[in-house]
């Protein structure tokens, strides 16, 4: 039974590993608002995943599905949130480049 259990942990676990990634650069090297919000909800996947794993393996699923939802409600509010903020910048800047808005004065 070790043997079965041990592939599909490694398996999650490089796939956590990489959406962490992705989802980093997503953040670090764009410039633009959008992107960056992709790639926060990339990496807010990859905790929904490592969640499900961690509770797989602990064999406290309950748990792990009750703390799964409440990440994805909390995920859904920030990404309303900040959409709403990247619409109002859009609105009033007509641009959504980062670098163009670190330069704005006031």
């Amino acid at each position: 039974m070790g043997d079965t259990l041990i592939q599909p942990v490694w398996l999650y676990a490089v796939t956590v590993a990489l959406l962490m990634i992705v989802g980093l650069y997503c953040i670090v090297v764009t410039s633009n608002l959008i992107r960056a919000l992709i790639g926060l909800e990339i990496i807010m996947k990859a905790v929904t995943l490592l969640i499900t794993m961690v509770g797989q393996l602990t064999g406290n699923t309950a748990m792990a599905q009750s703390f799964v939802i409440t990440l994805i409600v909390i995920e859904v509010v920030l990404m309303i949130v900040a959409g709403g903020l990247v619409i109002s910048i859009f609105r009033k800047y007509h641009t959504i480049d980062v670098r163009v808005l670190r330069n704005l004065k006031g």
